[in-house]
């Protein structure tokens, strides 16, 4: 948010909490803020004020990785996950996004968690917004997978946009607005980083069995390389060429099918 969004919030804060605001004024504003349609909390608050919850009920279809933590950090928070809710999210895989969508009753608010399905899916509901945990899950974890990540929020109207970030902050995400037209280039992003981080490996792996070295120490390497903030070393880096050229021959002697794909990450990675 810009600096006009935030003057307002910071002088109330300094009223609020400073001199010359009675109870009365006090209360009023307080009551305002809790029907309003942005974000939640807008300054230090107290006990009473961080109970307060947008929905109290929320009835979540599918119960696969990303449905069953949903659920679980729904309770953990306190917020009834049943047959009935006051808004209705939907887990399911993208295909089936608009048909389970056209067949709910119209009234309670719609949702969808996926990153890459377009808000015209959840039709005819008009009190809808999307909710992505830009996270990748397993069912071997539970809710922790949901700590500490990122979240798109995509919506039509700012109520929809207060609904959409109290639920990610609910679950532990941190939200960020995103535009419906924007949605496969954010997608494409997510997938570089998550789904080709998998391939990445996966190639690599074969390289070192095809050297007879062990698979296994690959692991420490990739997760060293994001502990250090992807910093860049290696041959490239360095300007090395005669060691790239000799990566080259010997990818083409031991498994020549992949000898495109390493130009094709050297080329990017040397821009």
């Amino acid at each position: 948010m810009g600096e006009a969004d935030s003057r307002p919030r910071l002088a109330w804060c300094k009223k609020r909490h400073g001199k010359g605001e009675s109870q009365e004024e006090t209360t009023t504003h307080e009551a305002r803020q809790s029907s309003t349609a942005g974000v939640r909390f807008r300054c230090p608050v107290s006990a009473t004020e961080l109970e307060l919850r947008l929905f109290e009920s929320v009835k979540v279809i599918g119960s696969g990785r990303v449905g069953s933590a949903v659920s679980a950090r729904l309770r953990e928070r306190g917020v009834a996950v049943g047959e009935e809710g006051e808004l209705v999210l939907l887990c399911v895989p993208d295909g089936s996004i608009a048909e389970v969508a056209a067949a709910l009753d119209v009234g309670p608010w719609v949702a969808h968690v996926s990153g890459a399905t377009p808000l015209s899916a959840l039709a005819p509901h008009r009190r809808r917004f999307s909710m992505h945990p830009l996270q990748t899950f397993t069912r071997a974890r539970g809710a922790e997978q949901l700590d500490g990540a990122w979240a798109a929020v995509t919506f039509e109207a700012d109520e929809a946009r207060a609904a959409g970030f109290w639920l990610a902050e609910t679950l532990g995400l941190k939200p960020f607005e995103l535009t419906d037209d924007a949605r496969p280039l954010y997608h494409a992003g997510a997938a570089i980083a998550s789904n080709y981080l998998v391939t990445l490996h996966a190639v690599a792996a074969e390289l070192f069995r095809a050297a007879g070295a062990p698979p296994e120490g690959l692991v420490p390497l990739m997760r060293r390389t994001i502990d250090n903030g992807f910093e860049l070393t290696g041959p490239i880096e360095r300007g090395d060429w005669e060691t790239v050229a000799a990566h080259r021959r010997a990818i083409r002697a031991a498994r020549p099918e992949l000898e495109p794909l390493y130009d094709v990450l050297a080329e990017a990675t040397a821009k």
